[in-house]
């Protein structure tokens, strides 16, 4: 059988997902990468992996990639914030660095395949193209986080859990005895601890950490915020007392102002999305319909996909969302197939 790297980052689901190939014959080797973090660097996740690897007994590579890390994401994460964007680092980080440090492993080793614990499938079109398909398990499904992905990192990718449900992970992991069969799930962020926050933005992007003025969409003055980066669109927490339940509906940085104000002026159905990757490698005729995701979490809607220029497209929804965040990642599905997708702009009214 093949070779294959198994990426391993000490959680169960890497655990099993390499488990799972040894036990279809694959010749698995892991490989952990060392990623930078604004505190400290995950030695607990090294030493679960390595762990793990003497329990299935194969080699397991380790890479310092924090350099790397920190340059690709940690950068373009504070860059989006001094941008005025909400940004999900998560869809950058894995074509920029894990899949690219996976087949660099992989040349490397002569290995054919690359896999990972992620919770999508990856299935082969009559045409040859390689397809992103969502999970089996629409409460795992991690399809979203993988829509920068390439034709090239795709025809290379196992994933092993995408006809999976968590709770037969974890039973996997059960009968095989691994030391992570009761690791809790990973959190987003992984290079800052989630109380620390606020905390990493004042240190590394303080420019976005201003307080400035809290003012409704006529003008009338409200309060102060701490810094626009601490508020997202739709936002209710964290606001002044209103007569009505209020919402964030704009940040405009060139006055420090957060703009606020009712569940009935927030929302829009149109924005712009940009740079765009379509995951067969090739632009599909437009206009077409298609369903959309604008957050990891959010329900997928009807939308209309259409050119607005030569390097944006215009996303027209069927139903008005109140959430449309500038950094966050738009992602197009025709039924359980991903299309693609592209970072949603704050010039998209």
């Amino acid at each position: 059988m093949p070779k294959v790297i198994v990426a391993m980052s000490g959680g169960v689901d890497s655990a099993v997902a390499a488990a799972l190939l040894i036990r279809q014959g694959y010749d698995v080797e892991g490989l952990t990468l060392q990623l930078w973090h604004a505190n400290r660097m995950d030695q607990k996740g090294l030493e679960a992996a390595q762990q793990v690897a003497r329990q299935l007994s194969i080699p397991l590579h380790v890479v310092d990639a924090r350099e790397s890390f920190r340059r690709k994401i940690v950068e373009a994460f504070i860059a989006s914030h001094l941008a005025n964007e909400t940004p999900n680092p998560c869809v950058l980080c894995n074509p920029a660095l894990k899949w690219a440090e996976m087949i660099a492993v992989a040349d490397a080793q002569g290995a054919e395949y690359v896999a990972t614990g992620h919770y999508a499938r990856v299935l082969q079109a009559a045409d040859g193209k390689f397809e992103l398909w969502r999970a089996t398990d629409p409460a795992k499904d991690q399809s979203y986080v993988l829509s920068n992905l390439n034709q090239q990192e795709l025809k290379r990718s196992i994933l092993p859990l995408g006809e999976l449900r968590k709770p037969e992970v974890r039973v996997i992991a059960q009968s095989l005895e691994l030391a992570v069969s009761q690791t809790p799930d990973s959190q987003d962020l992984c290079f800052v601890d989630q109380e620390d926050y606020q905390q990493f933005l004042r240190d590394y992007a303080p420019e976005a950490t201003k307080p400035g003025e809290i003012r409704t969409a006529n003008g009338r003055l409200l309060g102060m915020h701490q810094g626009l980066a601490f508020y997202t669109i739709g936002q209710r927490k964290g606001l002044p007392a209103y007569t009505e339940a209020l919402y964030v509906l704009e940040k405009r940085p060139e006055t420090n102002t957060l703009v606020v104000g009712t569940v009935n002026q927030l929302g829009s159905s149109q924005f712009l999305v940009r740079p765009v990757n379509w995951i067969s490698g090739e632009t599909p005729d437009l206009p077409m319909a298609c369903e959309v995701k604008i957050r990891y979490r959010a329900i997928p809607v009807s939308s209309r996909l259409s050119t607005f220029d030569n390097s944006s497209l215009l996303v027209e929804t069927y139903l008005p969302l109140r959430d449309i965040t500038p950094g966050q990642s738009a992602v197009f599905y025709e039924g359980q197939k991903v299309l693609g997708g592209g970072v949603i702009r704050a010039d998209g009214k």
